[in-house]
């Protein structure tokens, strides 16, 4: 009887370790998933996938010499992913390190776009960005959205400012010695000004395509952001993301563009009270002076 007791006391207890095994590793890969989705790390995970059923298909149906191929692929493939998710291993990390994470953050909270930044600070932004193309300033704003930008605030002058304008106006005016980087927002806070950012080497890129645009297309490459860009040139408005770029019409695109991104909300379909900016308030007075 005793010794009865003793086995099914070992099952229980081998039991209760596999149980907790599984949770922790079940944890540990949702955790990764939620991590990774909607970044470039994502269709990264995608095409891995896509690989291996490739591989598995391979096999079954007999494709001898694809399959080959396949297999000795794979044998690179540790180091390889490694290589390719270099910025989110080192993000999970990060935020494994800090125990407060996972308080702030618990699994099944989903990170709604509504909550990435407040309508105050996209119209600051938007009034920012719209006097700065109407003076040809050149300008360059990444806005955070599920991946911290923390290393990318770390290498320039930190403010932790209240998003403002104003404040975006004199950082990227040319004789202010921040106005050459990047300006990063996180929520709706300036996090840092005079930021470097890692340049594009994507071929889709036009070749007319100058520095600052491709060091905006550059970082969307790697993390999860969207960065507003103004040419210094042509006085143009332009949003990199997921790695493209797309010129805008006007501010006012640009408004539509960032509800729907970093709120989820479509202005298309409804009337916007736009804020006047110098440039309209001279376009305003204008038929009245040419009256008098």
């Amino acid at each position: 009887m005793e010794d009865a007791l003793r086995y099914f006391s070992f099952i229980k207890e081998i039991r209760i370790k596999e149980a907790i095994d599984i949770a922790l590793v079940t944890f540990l890969i949702y955790y990764l998933l939620l991590l990774v989705r909607g970044t470039r790390a994502w269709r990264i995970t995608l095409g891995v996938i896509g690989y291996l059923l490739l591989m598995l298909g391979s096999e079954g149906l007999k494709l001898n010499t694809l399959n080959w191929i396949l297999e000795k692929g794979s044998v690179a493939g540790p180091v390889a992913l490694v290589i390719l998710f270099l910025p989110e291993l080192r993000q999970a990390i990060e935020e494994f390190g800090q125990l407060g994470t996972l308080l702030q953050n618990p699994i099944g909270k989903s990170s709604r776009p509504e909550e990435i930044v407040q309508a105050r600070t996209i119209e600051e932004i938007v009034a920012a960005c719209a006097e700065l193309a109407s003076e040809s300033v050149g300008a360059l704003i990444v806005i955070e959205k599920s991946i911290s930008l923390s290393e990318i605030v770390s290498n320039g002058v930190r403010l932790d400012a209240d998003v403002s304008a104003p404040l975006l106006g004199a950082i990227f005016f040319e004789n202010n010695p921040l106005h050459d980087g990047a300006v990063i927002v996180q929520r709706d806070k300036i996090a840092a000004a005079a930021c470097r950012l890692p340049l594009s080497e994507s071929s889709r890129l036009d070749s007319n395509v100058h520095m600052r645009h491709r060091a905006a297309v550059g970082v969307t490459e790697n993390l999860d952001c969207v960065v507003v860009v103004i040419s210094e040139e042509r006085g143009t408005i332009s949003v990199a993301f997921e790695g493209r770029l797309r010129r805008l019409a006007n501010h006012l695109e640009l408004r539509e563009f960032l509800n729907r991104e970093l709120r989820g909300e479509d202005l298309s379909q409804k009337p916007v009270k736009h804020r006047r900016t110098r440039a309209r308030r001279s376009q305003a007075k204008a038929p009245k002076e040419s009256q008098s």
